[in-house]
């Protein structure tokens, strides 16, 4: 039950982390905006995220994560209707804030709803939880671009419909409330563990590499001659399927490999992989390059996050609310710096979109840091 919970839960937030790349060249088409406008939404999506984030785990650590995720739901669906009716540039900030906020709230209840359910295999279970975001953004970009037509009222109904569905669904499961010892447990010694910092820095610049695909790949491929369905239909088939197929194929692996060593792997192949899909300039080629991308990112959030779960065994909700959040302010700085990058020229997204692979780069640095205090923290 737990799985099921968790697993419907983070397909809603997989459609919420495509959302905003979906339908970006419709917005930016019918309320006229141009790179930096567009940065300043994904701006508002990533403070809803880090604000819900930061707050929602001592929450759930006293409350109980089923209460989180209803309240996460709750505030998707809100804001997806709300975007659905938008009359103005003020309106989308506001819709895309609630939406980080609730987003963030289901991220991190269903990642520590997935925690609870096998120490021994924490790393395999939360990367196949994980495959379902990989689901979900693959859903958004695949019925837009085939099915919708890329509108992005029809889109945002659709997504507020879908996630309606999944708060009642959790409504009515049984999801264990935490005992009387869990809910008085101290977690502010948690933030006494300088590891739990070093991870949250990996978070911090994944997030901001894979947000950075989720937000700006459609535009950047359409600045490069790509039909915008083609490139929805690369968002979908090549990124989203990439994380699903990872995922899926990472988790027996980690029962034998270390998660640390997966997630260094991980982010040499995202230097390398990032930076040739930004080479790509036909359809078949970047295709290509985007779905080796999200199989190379695949590992790297969800691993992360288990190793959280390992060290910090009383307030891991917390522990796995900060990572996240600090994740959530990757997202924060990248999509600003992203479109200060990119200046007003569509075309210089080629430009602002090397932080992808600048960032990948220093995953490796921060996990060598990670590996060199891991005896101590354990």
């Amino acid at each position: 039950m737990l799985i099921f919970a968790a697993c419907l839960a983070i397909f809603v937030y997989g459609m919420v982390a495509s959302m905003l790349g979906t339908v970006t060249p419709a917005l930016a088409s019918q309320f006229h905006l141009d790179n930096l406008q567009t940065s300043y939404i994904a701006l508002a999506q990533g403070l809803g995220l880090v604000g819900a984030s930061v707050s929602v785990g001592p929450l759930m650590d006293k409350r109980g994560k089923k209460a989180g995720l209803l309240l996460g739901l709750a505030l998707v669906a809100v804001a997806l209707f709300a975007l659905a009716n938008a009359t103005g540039y003020g309106l989308i900030i506001a819709a895309m804030a609630v939406m980080g906020m609730g987003g963030g709230i289901i991220i991190t209840g269903a990642n520590a709803l997935g925690s609870d359910v096998s120490e021994s295999k924490r790393a395999s279970v939360l990367n196949f939880l994980n495959v379902f975001v990989g689901l979900g953004g693959f859903a958004t970009p695949f019925v837009a671009g085939n099915l919708l037509a890329g509108d992005a009222m029809r889109i945002a109904y659709a997504g507020a419909i879908i996630t309606s569905v999944t708060f009642l669904v959790h409504l009515f499961l049984k999801i264990p409330a935490p005992t009387a010892s869990q809910a008085v447990a101290q977690s502010g010694g948690v933030f006494k563990n300088p590891v739990l910092y070093l991870l949250a820095t990996v978070t911090f610049l994944y997030t901001a590499c894979e947000f950075g695909v989720w937000n700006w790949l459609v535009k950047y491929l359409i600045t490069r001659g790509i039909e915008e369905s083609s490139a929805l239909n690369i968002l979908g088939f090549g990124f989203a399927i990439g994380l699903l197929l990872g995922r899926v194929a990472i988790a027996p692996v980690l029962i034998r490999i270390r998660p640390l060593t997966v997630t260094m792997s991980a982010a040499a192949l995202m230097a390398v992989t990032t930076f040739a899909m930004l080479q790509s300039s036909d359809a078949t080629t970047a295709g290509v390059a985007v779905f080796f991308a999200g199989l190379a990112m695949a590992p790297v959030f969800p691993t992360t996050v288990s190793i959280v779960g390992d060290l910090f065994k009383h307030g891991s909700s917390t522990a796995i609310g900060f990572t996240i959040t600090c994740g959530f302010s990757g997202l924060v700085v990248s999509s600003p710096l992203i479109g200060w990058l990119s200046g007003s020229d569509p075309r210089g997204l080629a430009t602002g979109l090397l932080v992808l692979p600048v960032f990948s780069l220093l995953i490796i640095a921060v996990n060598l840091a990670i590996r060199s205090r891991m005896p101590a923290a354990r």
